[in-house]
């Protein structure tokens, strides 16, 4: 070994420093008695332990510095603690108070692990299991139980997430912290996630730019994967769902196990759906679609650091619903033929966490290839493309105290699109782009109650275009170059009125960088003739944000207000022309814009009616451009209210839960200049659940039914509204979840 090398190991020893560290203590309840089996769990680590029959808990090599840890338990307040570890035993004793109402959870989306009260920035969680229990065959639409979150969709095969009136590239989707590259360029085009394997999804409502760079104007949906197996276990699950009215089928085996330092997991899942019957019973052609995907990771656990390696296929098969196919489906199948896209997606990630004595470093690469494949009558695709992209990011977390957090960090992008195969059309000319952003993030926490949280961002973009077609054609497209540089930023603070009122407020400033398609995309899509804009400049937003949260013992009130205002605001606008078949021509444009609304919450538990919880929420959102028209894509005022009835046990069943529910979507009178009004509905959903024990086997199962009255509607934001086709009728889910242990 040369005398280079045993510097730096020298180095590295005295960084990670000396003896083992131990986390130790006991959970209590309000009078004092040891609560046994409450999860103790420390999110940096990805480990966590039970407690006892005499309620204690202890971790063994535990970082040093500030540790975040959370201790949960069916029935109490989640608690969520922060100190100081030394080197030796560290004690940590915590009371859990009851709780009828679901606590803030610990949140890893806001560039610092805490709970979601204690964040500046508005975070939603929302727990894979309840999605599934909503009974839908579309992700999107179960995220859309959140209030201020909506779809645009065409079928239940091809959805986009709506943030606060935002979509598209305005939205920035994540796998566990890696953003999805994936032509995410209109609403043609699918998220391109599959929610199995999936532990809970984090929704940040309003611009990200300072933590996730561009596109995070409008909000973030981080899709985090399910938590390692507990230390010793080997377990595993089996999940199935049955829809009714897609005749879809959704099966997920998944097994993971952990040793004292190694663990890993894998998953494979299949979802298969044939045309979906519309309000009224009769099917919308070629709304079939069908979905593969596998999930493996491995990883290593020590003192030093947390090194997690990480592989993601994910393949589907969409029917596409236009003008042209509908005269062409004769009958309804679950096949493939004609017209369908055909996308597939590799995603392979290495996340690392290093701790050096108190301070920490995240170091994560992840390389992303897509690519998409579109068939109209031929077995050969028309269209074929390749996205390929190397995301990296390293972050170093500064030692710091129970008070203060300080992050500095680099992340980038390297992007190649290829056509490939010489295929008949190709719709995007070759092109190459680079991203760079540098960021610095901090939150401090004055006398106990406020806490002031934010940062500053700088952003890089270049592109390089090459050139497409004959010069002189119209189907030629010149090559381009372009640079383009963006600061961002937020500043936040929320303050604890007493113990169970706070208020928060943020203001940020986001940018997106035009994508390919806005700079590059002349031709036919779908029933309209688009145009690139030129000379495009970024989208930068600036949005100011307050909410209130109180939360008592058997009360829960949200409320939320914000005003987002949109420079250079990229937008499809129509003209006045047609092409020589009498097709629509559409120019990219960009004008300035405001969204402004807000999202109100109230789940209310009468403590003399253990059993009954009430819920309603309200999200609204008005976006117009600075002439006073609309914006497209604006989801219509809703309003939604459930009646549950939970028990603890019942005959053979525990924990059964019985939920009533209805969505009330009010008028959209205020449509874009290519949209028309659409009409309010109302439409009423069941759904139950519960946990079964036959002999020593635990079950989950569940049954939905979605649109119970089979109502004919038609939502704002589907895209096969001008086709006049309306939404998914009723649909009767089946669900059940098998999990087992292997000794």
């Amino acid at each position: 070994m040369n005398r280079s090398n045993l510097t730096f190991l020298f180095i590295l020893l005295c960084f990670i420093g000396k003896g083992q560290t131990y986390l130790t203590g006991k959970v209590t309840d309000e009078e004092g008695a040891p609560l046994a089996g409450v999860s103790v769990y420390v999110p940096d680590q990805s480990k966590g332990t039970l407690s006892n029959q005499d309620g204690e808990y202890s971790l063994e090599q535990v970082p040093l510095g500030k540790v975040v840890v959370q201790f949960s338990c069916l029935g109490y307040n989640t608690a969520i603690k922060s100190l100081i570890i030394e080197h030796g035993k560290n004690e940590l004793n915590v009371l859990l108070t009851e709780c009828s109402i679901e606590m803030s959870e610990v949140v890893v989306s806001g560039g610092k692990i805490s709970s979601q009260r204690d964040n500046a920035v508005k975070i939603d969680v929302i727990r894979t299991r309840k999605m599934q229990l909503l009974g839908t065959p579309n992700l999107m639409e179960a995220l859309a139980d959140v209030p201020g979150v909506d779809m645009i969709a065409k079928g239940p095969g091809v959805s986009k997430p709506v943030i606060r009136g935002l979509s598209m590239n305005g939205i920035l989707i994540a796998r566990d912290g890696i953003r999805i590259e994936n032509y995410q360029y209109s609403e043609n085009h699918p998220a391109g996630i599959d929610d199995n394997g999936i532990g809970r999804v984090e929704i940040i409502k309003g611009p990200a730019s300072l933590l996730y760079g561009s596109d995070a104007v409008g909000g973030v949906i981080n899709f985090i994967s399910e938590t390692p197996a507990p230390q010793g276990k080997m377990m595993g699950d089996y999940q199935m769902q049955a829809h009714s009215n897609t005749l879809g089928i959704n099966n997920s085996l998944g097994l993971k196990g952990a040793s004292k330092h190694f663990f890993a997991g894998i998953r494979l899942s299949h979802k298969t759906h044939s045309d979906y019957l519309q309000g009224g019973g009769t099917y919308v052609p070629n709304s079939r679609f069908h979905e593969w995907s596998s999930s493996l990771n491995t990883g290593y656990k020590s003192k030093i650091g947390t090194f997690k390696l990480s592989y993601y296929y994910f393949k589907q098969q969409l029917g596409m619903t236009l003008p042209m196919v509908v005269p062409l489906i004769k009958e309804r199948s679950r096949k493939n033929e004609i017209w369908y896209q055909d996308p597939h997606h590799h995603l392979i990630s290495s996340r690392n966490k290093l701790f050096f004595g108190k301070m920490r470093c995240d170091v994560n690469v992840a390389w992303q290839s897509n690519v998409r494949s579109a068939y109209n009558v031929t077995d050969v695709p028309f269209v074929e493309m390749k996205l390929n992209t190397l995301t990296y990011e390293t972050k170093i977390h500064l030692p710091s105290n129970e008070k203060s957090d300080y992050t500095i960090g680099i992340q980038g992008m390297e992007q190649v699109h290829r056509n490939i195969n010489d295929r008949m059309q190709k719709k995007l000319p070759d092109a190459d782009i680079s991203r760079l952003g540098v960021l610095f993030f901090a939150q401090y926490t004055f006398f106990s109650k406020l806490k002031l949280q934010g940062g500053c961002r700088l952003d890089l973009s270049s592109i390089e275009s090459y050139a497409l077609g004959t010069e002189g054609t119209p189907s030629y497209r010149a090559p381009l170059t372009d640079d383009f540089i963006s600061p961002n930023g937020s500043l936040g603070a929320t303050y604890r009125l007493n113990e169970r009122a706070t208020v928060r407020a943020n203001f940020a400033k986001a940018c997106r960088m035009p994508n390919l398609r806005e700079l590059l995309y002349t031709g036919l899509s779908g029933n309209r003739y688009e145009i690139a804009g030129e000379n495009l400049k970024p989208e930068d937003a600036y949005e100011s944000d307050f909410s209130f949260h109180y939360q008592s013992k058997s009360v829960s009130v949200d409320v939320a207000v914000f005003n987002n205002q949109i420079k250079n605001y990229i937008y499809l606008a129509p003209t006045a022309d047609t092409t020589g078949n009498g097709v629509g021509i559409y120019k990219i444009s960009q004008s300035n814009a405001k969204l402004y609304g807000g999202e109100a919450g109230l789940h209310y538990h009468p403590s003399f009616i253990p059993w009954l919880h009430l819920k309603t929420t309200f999200s609204s959102v008005i976006g117009k451009q600075k002439n006073g028209k609309y914006l497209p894509f604006i989801p219509a005022h809703k309003l939604k209210y459930e009646a549950g009835f939970e028990k603890k046990t019942w005959w053979v069943f525990n924990q059964p839960a019985l939920y009533l529910g209805a969505l009330t979507a009010m008028a959209q009178n205020n449509p874009s200049q290519f949209e028309t009004e659409t009409d309010g509905y109302t439409i009423f959903n069941v759904r139950a659940n519960a946990k079964i024990k036959i002999s020593n086997q635990l079950m989950v199962v569940g049954v939905s039914v979605n649109n119970v009255f089979d109502e004919s509607y038609i939502d704002h934001l589907s895209t096969l509204k001008f086709l006049n086709y309306y939404n998914q009728g009723r649909n009767i889910c089946l669900s059940l979840k098998v999990p087992f242990g292997i000794k």
